[in-house]
């Protein structure tokens, strides 16, 4: 049974008439007044209130004013007499009432206006069902949003990357420019985006533009916005990223790709906030933070005359360089379980794992393509794995494995491929993995100090590493105090 309608009529026979005409079709309560129909609305959950205008003490008017107060979402229906047209006219103008009915009404008509009247109710309903949803749903997507892209989640604990993103955690939290450098393919963007959102910012728009893509007279467009007419195609005034990064942050990506006439207009805006869209006159004024990436050698860009000196001392506030993976093979491991379980539904959920020998080929590989290529290479690895694990049969490289990488970078995979055939899926992300490997990484660093007598440079060559690395590992593990006196020992 639907919600009821409920019937306020101050004449006992017009409520009978009303409920033996619609008793089989509509749910329906009626009252004698609007003081019992407003009783009524109180104790009961009612989709649509049908009520007479002429009712003594109360009018229908006054009665649904008060009813709304109560129950909002009610949808108000009112039944008067003819010279009663022109206030309720007014009323239905206003919003007052959905519908208005003049006696004596008809049957099918009524009818008509009742069945009408709960679909909008139940509409109007669902929608707000459906804004509720979609607002816990924008909660949940912040909260992943903020989660993905917070300093933590970036995978990887080699000194050189966490030495990179201690850089970012402290500029997160100033409006100084920024400069990210590295190679294509070491995560400048998903830095970028920490940062934003770990600034006070953090609730403003982050837009981004590759400077790379457009060719310079639509990138300006893109930049800076224009104004109707301004060109051919030009039909209606176009806000630039510029204006909608206002009190948010603009992502410049691949800086040392833009136009010098473009840089003329880019570092006016740096200097004073102002700029003008393109065919227009209105200076606008802009607050915006800028972080901008390259994988390019500025310096030399500047010394060749192809970038703008005073734009690049403008850019280079505070510079962060991010370590190609080459540099941080330690991290490879970590990665390879990142992707695994972000990608693993490529495989239908079957791959878990990864064998030790495709996991000590990934070690001497130079990625030169970086962590967006390690990424690329287990998705297509879980695509043509038939096993629980992946094997090196499964990897296909862009180059060859070991050619690109230099001999002394090969010698340098600071973890063993030790990982076990299999991965359980439950733990492959979990502390239960993370304690095995580093147990396991632990118990082999301190048989290598062991079997080398305590020198560094000795235990380092026996697992593989350099001194730095391991360094960092005797920290992390706290296994510094086991060798008192023996750090600086070259031999």
């Amino acid at each position: 049974m639907t919600l009821p309608i409920l019937v306020v009529d101050d004449e006992p026979d017009n409520l009978d008439a009303f409920r033996f005409s619609f008793r089989k079709s509509f749910n329906i309560l009626t009252a004698q007044s609007g003081t019992e129909g407003l009783a009524i609305l109180q104790r009961e959950k009612v989709a649509v209130v049908i009520t007479d205008q002429r009712m003594p003490r109360m009018t229908g008017l006054e009665f649904l004013s008060r009813a709304r107060a109560l129950s909002p979402d009610v949808v108000p229906i009112i039944v008067t007499a003819y010279t009663d047209v022109e206030v309720l006219v007014e009323a239905v103008n206003m919003g007052q009432i959905y519908r208005y009915i003049v006696k004596p009404w008809d049957g099918k008509e009524m009818r008509g206006v009742l069945t009408q009247a709960l679909e909008r109710y139940h509409l109007r309903a669902e929608n707000q069902r459906l804004v509720e949803q979609l607002r816990q749903y924008a909660g949940y997507l912040d909260r992943e949003w903020h989660s993905a892209f917070n300093f933590g989640q970036l995978v990887g604990d080699s000194p050189a990357l966490q030495a990179a993103l201690s850089r970012a955690e402290q500029v997160a939290r100033t409006a100084a420019t920024v400069l990210l450098r590295g190679e294509s393919g070491t995560g400048k963007e998903l830095v970028a985006h920490a940062i934003h959102i770990n600034s006070p910012r953090d609730s403003k728009p982050f837009v981004r533009v590759n400077c790379a893509a457009l060719a310079a007279g639509v990138l300006e467009s893109e930049l800076f916005g224009h104004e109707r007419g301004a060109f051919t195609g030009a039909v209606s005034r176009h806000p630039g990223r510029f204006e909608l990064a206002h009190s948010g942050t603009l992502f410049l990506d691949e800086i040392g790709d833009l136009p010098m006439e473009i840089q003329v207009k880019l570092l006016r805006v740096l200097q004073e906030r102002t700029f003008e869209r393109v065919g227009g006159s209105e200076t606008l004024n802009v607050d915006v933070r800028i972080i901008s990436a390259t994988h390019r050698n500025l310096e030399a860009l500047v010394a060749e005359g192809r970038f703008r000196e005073d734009l690049y001392y403008r850019l280079n506030v505070f510079p962060i360089h991010l370590p190609p993976l080459r540099e941080r093979l330690e991290d490879v491991p970590a990665l390879c379980l990142h992707f695994l379980q972000k990608w693993r539904h490529y495989s239908g959920g079957r791959v878990v794992g990864i064998e030790p020998t495709a996991l000590d080929l990934l070690l001497r590989y130079s990625f030169p393509g970086n962590v967006r290529e390690l990424e690329n290479l287990i998705q297509r690895a879980l695509i043509l794995a038939t096993g629980q694990a992946l094997r090196i049969c499964d990897l296909e490289f862009s180059g060859s494995p070991t050619a690109a990488m230099p001999a002394t970078a090969v010698t340098a995979a600071p973890m063993p491929a030790t990982l076990p055939s299999t991965i359980d899926p439950a733990g492959i992300s979990g502390r239960t993995l993370t304690d095995r490997l580093g147990e396991q990484e632990r118990s082999e660093i301190l048989a290598a100090l062991e079997k080398s007598e305590g020198r560094i440079a000795a235990a380092a060559r026996l697992l593989g590493i350099n001194r730095s690395t391991l360094y960092y590992r005797l920290r992390k593990h706290e296994l510094l105090h086991l060798l008192p006196g023996r750090l600086e020992e070259e031999t």
